[in-house]
């Protein structure tokens, strides 16, 4: 079976470049990732395709992110208050609750979102937000790896007020679908501020 060639570089500036060299703002080596991002394992043990998939899709939100400083706080659709910002925000916190929280029982609250302000995150994600925002998401994907190293196999449990009893397991593959629907909607926010398009 011929199964054509899909991959497409993430165009910037209305589709007519390619973006390379290394973005400030994410820390995304912008001409290398997109080809690295699905490099990992088709084969082997459950482990190393699960934390590979993750690490690919974290990579695919930095890449949808790339080249944007300020821009990035732009809403996409009114009455919607998603923005590429508020995405980064909001993942952020997700990282936060699920590794640091539950996994690890650290009695933490999310960076952003709280019970007065359950819309933090995307409702906070103004152009004055763009470096602390960064910051946190990294802070919280460096935990959530180190979380992931340091676990002995996949079945240790955490308590989620929502879920109840989780397991490693079950986070890694509720990480990777909550990062490919966000995802998702970074494609469309994305190409509606420069046209930029990619997979």
């Amino acid at each position: 079976m011929k199964i054509p060639d899909r991959r497409i570089e993430l165009f910037t500036g209305n589709g007519t470049g390619t973006s390379t060299g290394t973005d400030t703002d994410t820390g995304t080596d912008t001409g290398t990732d997109s080809e690295r991002r699905f490099s990992g394992p088709a084969t082997g043990d459950e482990r190393s395709m699960l934390v590979a998939m993750l690490d690919a899709q974290r990579a695919t939100l930095k890449l949808k992110c790339s080249g944007l400083g300020p821009e990035l706080a732009l809403r996409s659709v009114p009455p919607s208050s998603l923005s590429l910002l508020g995405l980064v925000r909001h993942l952020a916190d997700v990282e936060r609750r699920w590794f640091r929280a539950v996994l690890a029982g650290h009695d933490v609250e999310l960076r952003f979102s709280s019970t007065d302000v359950p819309e933090g995150d995307f409702d906070g994600a103004g152009p004055e937000a763009v470096e602390e925002s960064w910051a946190a998401w990294h802070a919280e994907v460096a935990f959530a790896e180190a979380c992931v190293a340091e676990a002995p196999h996949l079945d240790i449990e955490g308590q989620d007020p929502w879920r109840g009893t989780v397991s490693l397991r079950w986070v890694l593959i509720h990480m990777i679908e909550e990062y490919a629907r966000h995802n998702g909607h970074a494609d469309l926010i994305r190409e509606r501020i420069d046209g930029a398009v990619g997979v």
